[in-house]
Protein backbone atom coordinates (compact mmCIF):
# COMPACT_ATOMS: atom_id res chain seq x y z
CA UNK A 1 0.00 0.00 0.00
CA UNK A 2 1.34 3.39 -1.00
CA UNK A 3 1.23 5.97 1.78
CA UNK A 4 -0.04 9.34 0.59
CA UNK A 5 -0.08 11.87 3.40
CA UNK A 6 -0.42 15.60 3.02
CA UNK A 7 1.30 18.07 5.28
CA UNK A 8 -0.45 18.72 8.57
CA UNK A 9 0.66 20.59 11.65
CA UNK A 10 -0.60 19.52 15.06
CA UNK A 11 -2.05 22.26 17.29
CA UNK A 12 1.12 22.60 19.36
CA UNK A 13 3.27 22.62 16.22
CA UNK A 14 1.17 25.38 14.65
CA UNK A 15 1.44 27.53 17.76
CA UNK A 16 5.22 27.08 17.86
CA UNK A 17 5.36 27.85 14.13
CA UNK A 18 3.45 31.09 14.67
CA UNK A 19 5.63 32.19 17.59
CA UNK A 20 8.93 31.42 15.87
CA UNK A 21 8.04 33.04 12.55
CA UNK A 22 6.49 36.08 14.23
CA UNK A 23 9.87 36.82 15.81
CA UNK A 24 11.90 35.89 12.71
CA UNK A 25 9.76 38.02 10.40
CA UNK A 26 10.14 41.03 12.71
CA UNK A 27 13.91 40.61 13.00
CA UNK A 28 14.25 40.20 9.23
CA UNK A 29 12.21 43.35 8.64
CA UNK A 30 14.29 45.35 11.13
CA UNK A 31 17.49 44.09 9.49
CA UNK A 32 16.27 45.14 6.02
CA UNK A 33 15.11 48.53 7.29
CA UNK A 34 18.57 49.03 8.79
CA UNK A 35 20.18 48.39 5.38
CA UNK A 36 17.76 50.36 3.20
CA UNK A 37 17.12 53.36 5.47
CA UNK A 38 19.30 55.21 7.95
CA UNK A 39 17.83 53.21 10.80
CA UNK A 40 20.19 52.74 13.74
CA UNK A 41 17.83 52.48 16.73
CA UNK A 42 17.79 48.67 16.66
CA UNK A 43 20.94 46.91 15.45
CA UNK A 44 21.28 43.15 15.58
CA UNK A 45 24.79 42.22 16.72
CA UNK A 46 26.65 40.03 19.21
CA UNK A 47 27.27 42.99 21.53
CA UNK A 48 23.58 43.81 21.99
CA UNK A 49 22.02 40.38 21.49
CA UNK A 50 19.83 40.89 24.57
CA UNK A 51 17.87 43.57 22.66
CA UNK A 52 16.78 40.84 20.28
CA UNK A 53 15.90 38.41 23.08
CA UNK A 54 13.80 41.01 24.92
CA UNK A 55 11.95 41.97 21.73
CA UNK A 56 11.18 38.30 21.01
CA UNK A 57 9.86 37.80 24.57
CA UNK A 58 7.69 40.92 24.34
CA UNK A 59 6.18 39.83 21.02
CA UNK A 60 5.41 36.35 22.36
CA UNK A 61 3.87 37.48 25.66
CA UNK A 62 1.93 40.47 24.33
CA UNK A 63 0.83 38.44 21.30
CA UNK A 64 -0.60 35.83 23.67
CA UNK A 65 -2.60 38.48 25.51
CA UNK A 66 -4.06 39.79 22.25
CA UNK A 67 -4.83 36.26 20.94
CA UNK A 68 -2.22 36.09 18.20
CA UNK A 69 -1.78 32.40 19.03
CA UNK A 70 -5.44 31.49 19.22
CA UNK A 71 -5.69 29.25 16.14
CA UNK A 72 -9.24 30.26 15.32
CA UNK A 73 -8.26 33.94 15.41
CA UNK A 74 -5.03 33.23 13.50
CA UNK A 75 -7.03 31.59 10.69
CA UNK A 76 -9.42 34.53 10.33
CA UNK A 77 -8.03 37.36 8.20
CA UNK A 78 -10.14 40.09 9.80
CA UNK A 79 -9.71 39.04 13.43
CA UNK A 80 -5.95 38.64 13.10
CA UNK A 81 -5.55 42.19 11.74
CA UNK A 82 -6.99 43.58 14.96
CA UNK A 83 -4.66 41.38 17.01
CA UNK A 84 -1.64 42.44 14.92
CA UNK A 85 -2.34 46.16 15.38
CA UNK A 86 -2.83 45.78 19.15
CA UNK A 87 0.22 43.53 19.53
CA UNK A 88 2.49 45.78 17.44
CA UNK A 89 1.39 48.97 19.16
CA UNK A 90 1.72 47.57 22.67
CA UNK A 91 5.04 45.86 21.93
CA UNK A 92 6.59 49.07 20.58
CA UNK A 93 5.25 51.10 23.51
CA UNK A 94 6.55 48.67 26.15
CA UNK A 95 9.88 48.26 24.32
CA UNK A 96 10.42 52.03 24.19
CA UNK A 97 9.52 52.43 27.87
CA UNK A 98 12.04 49.85 29.12
CA UNK A 99 15.40 51.36 28.04
CA UNK A 100 17.22 49.40 30.75
CA UNK A 101 16.85 46.25 28.64
CA UNK A 102 16.36 47.95 25.29
CA UNK A 103 18.10 50.69 23.25
CA UNK A 104 17.93 54.26 24.56
CA UNK A 105 15.24 56.41 22.98
CA UNK A 106 16.49 57.90 19.68
CA UNK A 107 16.80 61.67 19.32
CA UNK A 108 15.38 61.37 15.81
CA UNK A 109 11.74 60.45 16.39
CA UNK A 110 11.44 59.17 12.80
CA UNK A 111 13.40 56.14 14.02
CA UNK A 112 10.42 55.19 16.19
CA UNK A 113 8.12 55.33 13.15
CA UNK A 114 10.47 53.02 11.23
CA UNK A 115 10.57 50.66 14.22
CA UNK A 116 6.79 50.53 14.53
CA UNK A 117 6.10 50.11 10.81
CA UNK A 118 8.72 47.36 10.49
CA UNK A 119 7.06 45.33 13.25
CA UNK A 120 3.49 46.02 12.07
CA UNK A 121 4.07 45.28 8.38
CA UNK A 122 6.26 42.21 8.94
CA UNK A 123 3.65 40.61 11.21
CA UNK A 124 0.89 41.54 8.78
CA UNK A 125 2.62 40.07 5.71
CA UNK A 126 3.68 36.87 7.48
CA UNK A 127 0.24 36.29 8.98
CA UNK A 128 -1.42 37.01 5.65
CA UNK A 129 0.79 34.29 4.15
CA UNK A 130 -0.23 31.95 7.00
CA UNK A 131 -3.95 32.56 6.43
CA UNK A 132 -3.70 32.11 2.67
CA UNK A 133 -1.48 29.03 2.61
CA UNK A 134 -0.67 27.35 5.93
CA UNK A 135 -4.22 27.66 7.29
CA UNK A 136 -5.73 26.46 4.04
CA UNK A 137 -7.54 23.17 3.43
CA UNK A 138 -4.33 21.70 2.04
CA UNK A 139 -3.16 21.31 5.63
CA UNK A 140 -6.39 19.86 7.02
CA UNK A 141 -5.88 16.73 9.10
CA UNK A 142 -8.13 14.01 7.68
CA UNK A 143 -9.27 11.24 10.00
CA UNK A 144 -11.62 8.29 10.17
CA UNK A 145 -13.79 7.64 13.23
CA UNK A 146 -14.78 4.21 14.52
CA UNK A 147 -17.82 4.68 16.74
CA UNK A 148 -21.46 3.88 17.38
CA UNK A 149 -23.82 5.53 14.93
CA UNK A 150 -25.88 7.30 17.59
CA UNK A 151 -22.76 9.02 18.97
CA UNK A 152 -21.39 10.11 15.60
CA UNK A 153 -22.58 13.71 15.34
CA UNK A 154 -21.68 14.61 18.93
CA UNK A 155 -18.21 13.06 18.60
CA UNK A 156 -17.42 14.75 15.29
CA UNK A 157 -18.62 18.20 16.29
CA UNK A 158 -16.79 17.90 19.61
CA UNK A 159 -13.52 17.86 17.66
CA UNK A 160 -14.21 19.93 14.54
CA UNK A 161 -15.71 22.88 16.41
CA UNK A 162 -12.50 23.32 18.38
CA UNK A 163 -9.96 22.74 15.60
CA UNK A 164 -11.10 24.02 12.17
CA UNK A 165 -8.28 22.01 10.56
CA UNK A 166 -9.48 18.67 11.94
CA UNK A 167 -11.76 16.92 9.44
CA UNK A 168 -13.56 13.61 9.96
CA UNK A 169 -13.81 12.15 6.45
CA UNK A 170 -15.93 9.15 7.34
CA UNK A 171 -16.84 6.63 10.01
CA UNK A 172 -17.22 2.93 10.57
CA UNK A 173 -20.29 1.95 12.55
CA UNK A 174 -19.06 -0.24 15.41
CA UNK A 175 -22.56 -0.77 16.74
CA UNK A 176 -23.87 -2.50 13.67
CA UNK A 177 -21.06 -4.13 11.71
CA UNK A 178 -22.70 -4.69 8.36
CA UNK A 179 -21.00 -4.22 5.05
CA UNK A 180 -23.54 -1.80 3.69
CA UNK A 181 -22.83 0.41 0.72
CA UNK A 182 -21.04 3.59 1.77
CA UNK A 183 -23.52 6.41 1.90
CA UNK A 184 -23.85 9.93 3.17
CA UNK A 185 -26.36 10.56 5.93
CA UNK A 186 -27.75 14.09 5.74
CA UNK A 187 -24.45 15.07 4.09
CA UNK A 188 -22.86 14.83 7.53
CA UNK A 189 -20.18 12.16 7.26
CA UNK A 190 -19.71 9.09 5.07
CA UNK A 191 -20.40 5.60 6.39
CA UNK A 192 -17.45 3.48 5.21
CA UNK A 193 -17.76 -0.14 4.22
CA UNK A 194 -15.37 -2.14 6.42
CA UNK A 195 -13.93 -4.03 3.45
CA UNK A 196 -13.15 -0.71 1.75
CA UNK A 197 -11.36 0.87 4.75
CA UNK A 198 -7.79 0.70 3.42
CA UNK A 199 -8.87 1.83 -0.03
CA UNK A 200 -10.73 4.80 1.49
CA UNK A 201 -7.72 5.74 3.63
CA UNK A 202 -5.36 5.87 0.62
CA UNK A 203 -7.81 7.57 -1.74
CA UNK A 204 -8.67 10.36 0.71
CA UNK A 205 -5.16 10.89 2.16
CA UNK A 206 -6.35 9.99 5.65
CA UNK A 207 -3.58 10.30 8.25
CA UNK A 208 -5.23 9.06 11.44
CA UNK A 209 -7.84 6.57 12.66
CA UNK A 210 -9.65 7.40 15.89
CA UNK A 211 -11.42 4.66 17.85
CA UNK A 212 -14.31 5.95 19.97
CA UNK A 213 -16.25 2.73 20.41
CA UNK A 214 -16.31 1.27 23.91
CA UNK A 215 -17.69 -2.03 22.63
CA UNK A 216 -14.97 -4.60 22.03
CA UNK A 217 -17.26 -6.78 19.93
CA UNK A 218 -17.56 -3.88 17.48
CA UNK A 219 -13.93 -4.44 16.41
CA UNK A 220 -14.35 -7.51 14.20
CA UNK A 221 -11.49 -9.71 13.05
CA UNK A 222 -11.64 -8.15 9.59
CA UNK A 223 -11.55 -4.62 10.97
CA UNK A 224 -8.81 -5.53 13.45
CA UNK A 225 -6.58 -6.96 10.70
CA UNK A 226 -7.00 -3.86 8.56
CA UNK A 227 -6.17 -1.61 11.49
CA UNK A 228 -2.99 -3.60 12.14
CA UNK A 229 -2.06 -3.34 8.47
CA UNK A 230 -2.60 0.42 8.51
CA UNK A 231 -0.54 0.72 11.68
CA UNK A 232 2.31 -1.21 10.08
CA UNK A 233 2.23 1.21 7.15
CA UNK A 234 2.74 4.26 9.35
CA UNK A 235 -0.82 5.37 10.01
CA UNK A 236 -1.64 6.62 13.49
CA UNK A 237 -4.38 4.89 15.48
CA UNK A 238 -5.53 6.72 18.61
CA UNK A 239 -8.23 6.44 21.24
CA UNK A 240 -10.90 9.14 21.16
CA UNK A 241 -10.48 10.43 24.72
CA UNK A 242 -6.77 11.07 24.08
CA UNK A 243 -7.54 12.98 20.88
CA UNK A 244 -10.35 14.93 22.53
CA UNK A 245 -8.17 15.96 25.47
CA UNK A 246 -5.29 17.03 23.22
CA UNK A 247 -7.42 19.11 20.87
CA UNK A 248 -9.99 20.61 23.26
CA UNK A 249 -7.74 20.79 26.35
CA UNK A 250 -10.48 19.42 28.54
CA UNK A 251 -11.33 16.00 30.00
CA UNK A 252 -14.15 14.11 28.21
CA UNK A 253 -15.82 12.80 31.38
CA UNK A 254 -18.97 11.91 29.46
CA UNK A 255 -17.09 9.16 27.59
CA UNK A 256 -14.82 7.61 30.19
CA UNK A 257 -17.66 6.59 32.54
CA UNK A 258 -16.59 4.27 35.35
CA UNK A 259 -13.04 4.05 34.04
CA UNK A 260 -12.54 7.74 34.79
CA UNK A 261 -9.50 7.37 37.05
CA UNK A 262 -7.64 5.39 34.39
CA UNK A 263 -7.61 8.60 32.36
CA UNK A 264 -7.27 11.08 35.19
CA UNK A 265 -4.02 10.91 37.18
CA UNK A 266 -3.78 14.00 39.37
CA UNK A 267 -0.98 16.44 38.60
CA UNK A 268 2.00 16.08 40.93
CA UNK A 269 1.88 19.85 41.38
CA UNK A 270 -1.18 19.38 43.59
CA UNK A 271 1.11 17.81 46.22
CA UNK A 272 4.36 19.58 45.35
CA UNK A 273 5.20 21.66 48.45
CA UNK A 274 7.67 23.92 46.63
CA UNK A 275 5.15 24.67 43.88
CA UNK A 276 2.39 25.32 46.43
CA UNK A 277 4.68 27.59 48.49
CA UNK A 278 5.68 29.66 45.45
CA UNK A 279 2.04 29.90 44.36
CA UNK A 280 0.95 31.00 47.85
CA UNK A 281 3.59 33.75 48.00
CA UNK A 282 2.54 35.00 44.57
CA UNK A 283 -1.13 34.87 45.59
CA UNK A 284 -0.44 37.12 48.59
CA UNK A 285 1.47 39.62 46.44
CA UNK A 286 -1.22 39.59 43.73
CA UNK A 287 -3.97 40.00 46.33
CA UNK A 288 -2.26 43.00 47.91
CA UNK A 289 -1.85 44.57 44.46
CA UNK A 290 -5.49 43.81 43.60
CA UNK A 291 -6.79 45.34 46.83
CA UNK A 292 -4.63 48.42 46.24
CA UNK A 293 -6.21 48.76 42.79
CA UNK A 294 -9.63 48.40 44.42
CA UNK A 295 -8.86 51.26 46.80
CA UNK A 296 -7.75 53.47 43.90
CA UNK A 297 -10.98 52.68 42.05
CA UNK A 298 -13.17 53.16 45.13
CA UNK A 299 -14.33 56.73 44.23
CA UNK A 300 -15.59 55.47 40.85
CA UNK A 301 -17.17 52.39 42.45
CA UNK A 302 -18.91 54.38 45.22
CA UNK A 303 -20.24 56.94 42.72
CA UNK A 304 -21.46 54.27 40.31
CA UNK A 305 -23.07 52.25 43.10
CA UNK A 306 -24.92 55.28 44.47
CA UNK A 307 -26.13 56.20 40.98
CA UNK A 308 -26.72 52.79 39.37
CA UNK A 309 -27.18 50.26 42.19
CA UNK A 310 -28.73 52.35 44.97
CA UNK A 311 -28.12 50.05 47.88
CA UNK A 312 -25.48 48.05 49.68
CA UNK A 313 -22.10 47.98 47.97
CA UNK A 314 -20.96 44.54 49.15
CA UNK A 315 -22.68 41.22 49.54
CA UNK A 316 -21.63 37.79 50.75
CA UNK A 317 -22.68 34.38 49.52
CA UNK A 318 -21.94 30.81 50.55
CA UNK A 319 -19.67 28.88 48.19
CA UNK A 320 -18.04 25.44 48.25
CA UNK A 321 -14.27 25.46 48.78
CA UNK A 322 -11.50 22.88 48.93
CA UNK A 323 -12.58 19.46 50.27
CA UNK A 324 -16.21 20.60 50.19
CA UNK A 325 -15.79 23.16 53.00
CA UNK A 326 -18.33 26.00 52.82
CA UNK A 327 -17.03 29.58 53.01
CA UNK A 328 -18.49 33.03 52.39
CA UNK A 329 -17.35 34.80 49.25
CA UNK A 330 -17.22 38.61 49.17
CA UNK A 331 -18.25 40.48 46.02
CA UNK A 332 -19.49 43.86 44.89
CA UNK A 333 -23.26 43.80 44.43
CA UNK A 334 -24.30 43.78 40.77
CA UNK A 335 -27.96 42.76 41.02
CA UNK A 336 -31.14 44.45 42.18
CA UNK A 337 -32.33 43.99 45.75
CA UNK A 338 -34.07 40.66 46.52
CA UNK A 339 -32.86 39.23 43.21
CA UNK A 340 -33.59 35.65 44.35
CA UNK A 341 -37.01 36.07 45.89
CA UNK A 342 -38.23 33.04 43.94
CA UNK A 343 -35.17 30.90 44.66
CA UNK A 344 -31.62 30.49 43.35
CA UNK A 345 -31.19 30.33 39.57
CA UNK A 346 -28.23 30.48 37.20
CA UNK A 347 -27.27 33.94 35.98
CA UNK A 348 -27.97 34.27 32.26
CA UNK A 349 -26.80 36.57 29.47
CA UNK A 350 -28.72 39.87 29.64
CA UNK A 351 -30.12 38.83 33.01
CA UNK A 352 -32.78 41.40 33.96
CA UNK A 353 -31.69 41.24 37.61
CA UNK A 354 -28.31 42.82 36.82
CA UNK A 355 -28.24 46.60 37.23
CA UNK A 356 -26.78 48.98 34.67
CA UNK A 357 -23.70 49.64 36.81
CA UNK A 358 -23.59 45.94 37.70
CA UNK A 359 -23.08 45.09 34.02
CA UNK A 360 -20.02 47.33 33.92
CA UNK A 361 -18.66 45.76 37.11
CA UNK A 362 -19.12 42.25 35.72
CA UNK A 363 -17.70 42.98 32.28
CA UNK A 364 -14.62 44.64 33.72
CA UNK A 365 -14.33 41.99 36.51
CA UNK A 366 -14.16 44.80 39.09
CA UNK A 367 -16.98 43.09 41.03
CA UNK A 368 -14.52 40.33 41.94
CA UNK A 369 -11.85 42.60 43.46
CA UNK A 370 -13.10 41.99 47.06
CA UNK A 371 -12.36 38.28 46.56
CA UNK A 372 -8.69 39.10 47.04
CA UNK A 373 -9.62 39.16 50.75
CA UNK A 374 -10.83 35.55 50.39
CA UNK A 375 -7.49 34.71 48.79
CA UNK A 376 -5.55 36.32 51.64
CA UNK A 377 -7.64 34.33 54.14
CA UNK A 378 -6.82 31.11 52.26
CA UNK A 379 -10.40 30.28 51.25
CA UNK A 380 -9.55 30.76 47.59
CA UNK A 381 -6.60 30.76 45.19
CA UNK A 382 -5.89 33.10 42.30
CA UNK A 383 -6.19 30.20 39.84
CA UNK A 384 -8.55 27.27 40.19
CA UNK A 385 -12.14 26.17 39.45
CA UNK A 386 -14.66 28.91 40.17
CA UNK A 387 -16.40 28.28 43.53
CA UNK A 388 -20.03 27.25 43.13
CA UNK A 389 -22.98 27.68 45.47
CA UNK A 390 -23.95 24.63 47.61
CA UNK A 391 -27.44 24.42 46.14
CA UNK A 392 -26.07 24.24 42.60
CA UNK A 393 -23.30 21.80 43.58
CA UNK A 394 -25.89 19.37 44.99
CA UNK A 395 -28.09 19.78 41.92
CA UNK A 396 -25.28 19.32 39.40
CA UNK A 397 -23.60 16.44 41.28
CA UNK A 398 -26.82 14.40 41.07
CA UNK A 399 -26.78 14.38 37.27
CA UNK A 400 -23.09 14.84 36.51
CA UNK A 401 -20.44 12.29 37.52
CA UNK A 402 -17.19 13.47 39.09
CA UNK A 403 -18.42 17.06 39.57
CA UNK A 404 -17.22 17.20 43.16
CA UNK A 405 -13.75 16.09 42.05
CA UNK A 406 -13.06 19.78 41.32
CA UNK A 407 -13.03 20.35 45.09
CA UNK A 408 -9.67 18.59 45.52
CA UNK A 409 -7.98 21.99 45.11
CA UNK A 410 -8.91 25.51 46.19
CA UNK A 411 -11.40 27.39 44.02
CA UNK A 412 -9.92 30.32 42.12
CA UNK A 413 -10.58 33.90 41.11
CA UNK A 414 -9.88 32.86 37.54
CA UNK A 415 -9.32 29.46 35.95
CA UNK A 416 -8.92 27.34 32.85
CA UNK A 417 -12.69 27.14 32.38
CA UNK A 418 -13.18 30.90 32.78
CA UNK A 419 -10.64 31.82 30.08
CA UNK A 420 -11.84 29.18 27.62
CA UNK A 421 -15.61 29.16 27.99
CA UNK A 422 -18.40 31.69 28.35
CA UNK A 423 -20.54 32.16 31.42
CA UNK A 424 -22.45 28.98 32.38
CA UNK A 425 -26.22 29.22 32.24
CA UNK A 426 -27.27 25.56 32.20
CA UNK A 427 -26.30 22.10 33.42
CA UNK A 428 -24.81 21.46 29.96
CA UNK A 429 -22.59 24.54 30.33
CA UNK A 430 -21.51 23.28 33.75
CA UNK A 431 -20.47 19.97 32.16
CA UNK A 432 -18.18 21.74 29.68
CA UNK A 433 -16.69 23.93 32.41
CA UNK A 434 -16.17 20.80 34.53
CA UNK A 435 -14.16 19.28 31.68
CA UNK A 436 -11.88 22.34 31.65
CA UNK A 437 -11.56 22.34 35.45
CA UNK A 438 -10.55 18.69 35.52
CA UNK A 439 -8.03 19.32 32.73
CA UNK A 440 -6.43 21.98 34.92
CA UNK A 441 -6.33 19.67 37.94
CA UNK A 442 -4.77 16.94 35.79
CA UNK A 443 -2.16 19.17 34.11
CA UNK A 444 -1.65 21.80 36.80
CA UNK A 445 1.77 23.45 36.45
CA UNK A 446 3.46 26.83 36.57
CA UNK A 447 3.35 27.00 32.75
CA UNK A 448 -0.41 26.39 32.65
CA UNK A 449 -0.85 28.98 35.42
CA UNK A 450 1.04 31.57 33.36
CA UNK A 451 -1.10 30.70 30.34
CA UNK A 452 -4.27 31.29 32.38
CA UNK A 453 -2.98 34.64 33.69
CA UNK A 454 -2.23 35.83 30.14
CA UNK A 455 -5.62 34.65 28.88
CA UNK A 456 -7.28 36.41 31.81
CA UNK A 457 -5.67 39.70 30.75
CA UNK A 458 -7.01 39.07 27.26
CA UNK A 459 -10.50 38.40 28.62
CA UNK A 460 -10.51 41.63 30.60
CA UNK A 461 -9.01 43.73 27.80
CA UNK A 462 -11.56 42.49 25.29
CA UNK A 463 -14.32 43.10 27.85
CA UNK A 464 -15.65 39.54 27.82
CA UNK A 465 -16.86 39.34 31.40
CA UNK A 466 -20.43 38.29 32.20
Amino acid sequence: MVINKKIHFEISERKILLRVFDVLSVLLALYLVGIIFKFNYFNISTTNYYWTIVLGIYISIIGTVFEMYNLQVASNQFQIIKSIVLTSSTTVLVYLLTPIYTPALPSNRLQIVFFYLAILLSLFLWRLFYVKFLASSRFVKKVILICDKDQLEELVLGLENVDPHYKVMGYINSDSIQNSTPKRKKDFVININIDKLEEFVVKNSVSEIVIASQKTDGITVSLYNQLIHLLENGYIIREYTQVYETITQRIPVQYVARDFYRYFPFSRSNQNHLYLLIVRILEILISLAGLTLGVLLSPLILFGNALGNRGKLFYTQERIGKNGVVFKILKLRTMVKNAETHGAVFTTINDSRITAFGKFLRKSRIDEVPQFLNILKGDMAVIGPRPERPIFVNEIAEVMPFYETRHVIKPGLTGWAQVNYSYGETIEDSLIKLQYDLYYIKHRSIFLDINIVLKTFSTVLFYRGQ
